[in-house]
């Protein structure tokens, strides 16, 4: 049973009464150790569960942390600099920029191509400044490190291509605040003497992920999600999937005679988060879209705010039934446009 129950009152001690404002009390019923033997259950498990599915080698150690993609993007350089003294970065975003940047507090870091923003393309890999050497993402220690969080277990990743492999699992494996990193085992015990304890991978490797208390409940729901993946078929299945959602998408939009238009070239478009703007850009008729959107029950479509525009994320539990209702109403709204030649 994965829930632990507690007795108000013990021979050894009266539980205290909490009448605060926040953080409120629990229901006994709910609360659950994590060093109880169905937690330990559930972590194994889950582990068990990551293996198969992802095709993790056994000379990789599946490590549970906190922090996020965030975190790891100073626990990258802290953990793997070893003796090296610098380390390549494939800035083709946002969220390499900023691992890029925190890096260099650790790590001397070098850009194997100057990005342009906004970032819509990736400059051919000819074209690339990096050692030759085995370089993917980030390059440190000859071993390449590459944040996951978006595409975990949405298409087939070879985890033997990295060295580390790390992402937040509030994309496609559950709740916020459970990070999932997969480190090849001779890389683990190369941190740097600076590298606090809760990011250090030995620690979480020797102590099981248990060096502080862990996303319990985090990883509980992310067990239960590897488990309908599972069930579904599997990253392949989930693979399809995603490809079906998306080509439904940019099949939209390539074929709107520019009413709808993807700022992304083709070869660098995403399966998960497919941008565009509606008439070049206007900003009223994005809104109107947002709106008629929103009351057909689809929101969280706007773009980001560094960038505008819509963005639909297709994250794996987002249908294909689900995925078809916006191309309708892409279509039907692209349609009321041009009939009523209001916008």
């Amino acid at each position: 049973m994965l829930f632990a129950t507690f007795r108000l009152i013990s021979k050894m001690t009266v539980r205290k009464i909490n009448f605060g404002a926040g953080p409120a009390k629990i229901p006994e019923e709910v609360k659950m150790s994590h060093r109880s033997k169905e937690f330990a259950a559930v972590l194994q498990e889950t582990k068990q569960l990551l293996r198969q599915l992802m095709g993790v080698p056994e000379n990789y150690e599946i490590l549970f942390m906190q922090g996020g993609g965030t975190g790891q993007f100073a626990a990258v350089p802290m953990n793997l600099k070893g003796d090296h003294e610098f380390a390549d970065y494939i800035v083709t975003g946002a969220w390499s920029c900023k691992a890029a940047d925190e890096a260099r507090k650790y790590i001397r870091v070098k850009k194997v191509f100057t990005p342009s923003k906004p970032y819509t393309t990736i400059p051919d890999q000819k074209l690339w400044d990096h050692d030759k050497v085995n370089c993917s993402r980030h390059r440190i220690s000859q071993s390449f490190s590459f944040d996951d969080s978006k595409i975990f277990h949405c298409r087939i990743l070879f985890i033997f291509q990295h060295g580390v492999v790390f992402g937040g699992t509030q994309k496609n494996l559950g709740a916020a605040g459970l990070t999932i990193v997969i480190v090849r085992k001779d890389l683990i015990g190369k941190q740097q003497q600076l590298t606090p304890a809760i990011l250090s991978y030995k620690e979480m490797h020797d102590n099981d992920s248990l060096y502080n208390t862990p996303a319990v409940y985090g990883m509980y729901i992310t067990n239960l999600v590897l488990k309908w993946i599972r069930d579904i078929g599997g990253v392949d299945a989930i693979f399809e999937m995603n490809k079906k959602k998306a080509g439904m998408l940019y099949d939209v939009i390539d074929n709107s005679n520019g009413f709808y238009s993807c700022p992304v070239d083709k070869a660098c478009r995403s399966y998960m988060n497919i941008c565009f703007r509606v008439q070049q850009g206007n900003d009223a008729a994005e809104a109107e879209f947002l709106k008629g959107a929103a009351d057909r029950g689809m929101i969280s479509l706007k773009g980001h705010r560094s960038v505008g525009g819509i963005r639909a994320s297709l994250y794996n539990a987002v249908t294909v039934e689900e995925t078809a209702l916006l191309v309708d109403w892409m279509r039907e709204f692209m349609a009321s446009v041009y009939s009523s030649n209001v916008l």
